[in-house]
């Protein structure tokens, strides 16, 4: 049966789960759900994800959501196809999974903020900014002393722990907020080395901006 990602293309959540599923050389379909028409707050689709977001994930008779989630799905069942995005070796997962948290909990939290922002969906004054550019500030310096000692953030290979980042990444990118990956070399080399991988430019072909 198809694999089927019920999201649409814009969706920072969609887009991380079709770059891992690219990765790996997955086919799948791309069911488009009408934000503007509330189709995620529907019945129907309340029934793959009852918190009425995007994206929801079929594989069979597996049905997920939660972008993360689905993504380390899709590294383990397709193990042997693409690019390996999961550590074998137990030390080297732990790791793994520690900058996976990371990106969710230090990460996500700055960059997201700093995307609605941007994208007007929220209200944000030069002071709610400023401190959310902090915030993201300190994560980069982490990580830029991390990068320093290694290629990627789990180690020295490409793993979900890069590719969580992508899509907020790829938005703050043409923001003023640019400035602060810019501004410390191992983060700005590896912006470009995984901004660059031939699974997100299929991403990014689809996007209508």
């Amino acid at each position: 049966m198809t694999v089927k990602v019920y999201g649409f293309v814009g969706s920072n959540a969609t887009y991380r789960v079709m770059a891992s599923l690219y990765e790996k050389n997955v086919d799948f379909e791309l069911v488009t759900v009408n934000m503007a028409a509330w189709e995620h707050k529907r019945p129907r689709f309340l029934a793959r994800n009852p918190f009425g977001q995007v994206p929801a994930f079929e594989d069979g008779d597996v049905s997920l959501f939660e972008s993360r989630a689905i993504t380390q799905y899709v590294a383990r069942k397709y193990a042997g196809k693409g690019t390996e995005l999961i550590m074998k070796d137990p030390i080297q997962m732990a790791i793994q999974t520690v900058w996976m948290e990371v990106e969710n909990q230090k990460f996500d939290r700055a960059s997201w903020k700093l995307t609605e922002i941007a994208m007007h969906r929220v209200r944000g004054g030069p002071e709610l900014v400023a401190e959310y550019e902090k915030k993201l500030s300190d994560v980069l310096d982490v990580y830029e002393a991390r990068l320093t000692e290694n290629k990627y953030l789990a180690g020295d290979s490409f793993t979900l722990a890069d590719l969580h980042h992508l899509p907020n990444i790829n938005f703050l990118m043409e923001t003023r907020v640019r400035r602060l990956f810019e501004a410390r070399p191992h983060v700005r080399a590896w912006v470009a080395d995984i901004t660059s991988r031939p699974a997100w430019v299929k991403v990014m072909s689809l996007s209508p901006w």
